[in-house]
């Protein structure tokens, strides 16, 4: 009869991790090592990895026919994960490992040649998912315990080699619990806005976004100070709740981005593509799909820089990720939704060579040619963002030290939080994280117009060719703004501000 030990890990798809079942049998017949239960090859290459493992720590490797089921087969496996549940598969089912007290553990990690253990990426949605699968305590590298600490509801035990796992399963040298990570002091913000000189329209362009997570596009000649500000938006964002944090960091974590230094996400991703990237970098995917820019930037940035340049494949791949949040790949092997809810902020010149209305009147370009260039936009696309604004040349006494001081990003921030605070007090832990998220019955509830508001809009609609989703933004944006100024409802200089940061008549032409 064959000798068969079930042990339990844990997989990922997508972001999400699953209960995972290596079920190890030694049988008779010629010595043989057979891994099924659609194992990729990172998988299959585990074979030589516990061979050696079990023979540098000191154990026997059983001469004999070895099958390991990684269940449920159905679905695909990938990664170095499973290298240690299959060793102490295989060697509990050969009577050199005990294992009747670890009936509510699982393990993970990848193996070493010489039987140390190395970190794995994706800890954190696994760790999750035991906690979910009622595991009690759960085997990882050192290297991962912070991270999977987080978790919280389950006991992590940090291993360093197979000898100090074996002694532990023995009773010989129990392995104490990591400690739950804490939070040290916050990191620095990094730039500030007191740097940027002059531009007090975009500045409060963006104060806004930031207040209520609104899409922000900057439109201006070179050196104007676009990409300047952007950089600086995560210094005036409101910090991330736990839960917003953790689910940054699952994404992070997938990609193999923490560290044991630096096991949580923190700070508002901001991420910066080059406009050469592809659709499938942007949105995820790949023959094993990963996450894309825009997942990377889950509950942060996302700054695409000269957005004209973009091929029109990646533009039109942020369209549904815009309204849902969510980003779906889907291929032959099956589906994945991956996080992707992010504040889009583009930045871009008015023409190919940049100088379009510029006052130095050095501008090459003809109509047809500025037209052509901004077509590159569509029309469904500038339709998803919020807030538009010019940012023109900035003359000489702006930028000799002449000027007053510019606000610093701290004072900014602090009343970027007061608004949040108020949108919270609004919406509840279960509703909306921002204005910007509201859904029709919030629209309704917390957006009511008054006779002046309701003729101003009326007027708007028809002469910018609103569309719904044009409407809807601008209420929402003027909930923004009714919130920065403490009020209780819109009113009708908060409307005219949001009208006005609707896109320009020159990029719907």
């Amino acid at each position: 009869m064959p000798m068969v030990c079930c042990v339990a890990s844990l997989g990922l798809h997508g972001v999400a991790g699953y209960p995972v079942a290596a079920e190890c049998a030694l049988s008779g017949g010629l010595p043989a090592f057979d891994v099924v239960g659609l194992p990729d090859a990172a998988v299959k290459e585990a074979r030589e990895r516990v061979r050696s493992a079990v023979k540098s720590s000191g154990f026997d490797f059983p001469v004999s026919r070895i099958t390991v089921n990684l269940a449920p087969a159905g679905q695909r496996k990938a990664g170095t994960v499973y290298d240690l549940p299959i060793l102490v598969g295989i060697l509990a089912a050969g009577g050199q490992l005990p294992l009747k007290s670890e009936a509510d553990s699982a393990f993970i990690g990848e193996l070493s040649l010489d039987g140390r253990l190395r970190p794995v990426p994706g800890v954190l949605p696994m760790a999750l998912a035991a906690r979910r699968s009622g595991v009690r305590r759960l085997f990882v590298p050192a290297d991962n315990a912070p991270e999977a600490t987080l978790a919280g509801g389950l006991d992590v035990l940090p291993v360093r080699t197979v000898r100090e796992l074996a002694d532990h399963l023995s009773g010989d040298r129990p392995i104490s619990p990591a400690p739950a990570w804490e939070d040290g002091p916050a990191p620095l913000q990094g730039p500030d806005f007191s740097e940027v000189k002059g531009q007090e329209h975009a500045k409060r362009a963006l104060e806004v976004a930031a207040a209520g997570g609104h899409h922000v596009l900057l439109s201006g000649s070179p050196g104007s100070g676009k990409s300047m500000m952007a950089k600086r938006l995560p210094s005036i964002l409101p910090d991330m709740t736990r839960a917003e944090a953790l689910a940054c960091t699952e994404v992070y974590s997938v990609m193999g981005l923490t560290s044991r230094e630096h096991p949580m996400v923190r700070r508002r991703p901001f991420r910066s593509p080059h406009h050469t990237i592809s659709a499938a970098g942007m949105a995820g995917g790949g023959p094993a799909p990963r996450p894309g820019e825009i997942s990377l930037a889950h509950n942060g940035v996302l700054f695409l820089d000269e957005l004209p340049e973009f091929s029109s494949d990646v533009l039109e791949v942020l369209r549904q990720p815009l309204e849902d949040g969510v980003a779906q790949i889907s291929r032959v092997s099956g589906s994945v939704t991956y996080p992707s809810r992010f504040m889009l902020v583009c930045a871009m010149n008015p023409c190919k060579c940049g100088w379009y209305g510029h006052p130095s009147g050095r501008c090459t370009c003809t109509e047809q040619a500025v037209r052509r260039y901004l077509s590159r936009l569509s029309g469904p696309m500038l339709d998803r963002i919020d807030i538009c604004v010019d940012v023109p040349a900035l003359d000489y006494e702006e930028l000799s030290g002449s000027a007053p001081p510019a606000e610093s990003s701290e004072a900014i921030r602090a009343r970027v939080n007061a608004a949040r605070a108020i949108q919270t007090a609004r919406f509840g832990p279960d509703g909306p994280a921002c204005n910007a998220q509201m859904g029709p019955r919030e629209l309704r509830e917390c957006c009511k117009l008054d006779g002046d508001c309701q003729r101003l809009i009326r007027g708007a609609y028809d002469r910018l060719g609103l569309t719904g989703r044009g409407y809807d933004r601008i209420l929402r944006v003027a909930r923004t703004i009714a919130d920065l100024d403490g009020a209780e409802n819109i009113q009708v200089h908060h409307l005219a501000e949001a009208l006005q940061y609707r896109p320009p008549a020159h990029l719907n032409a």
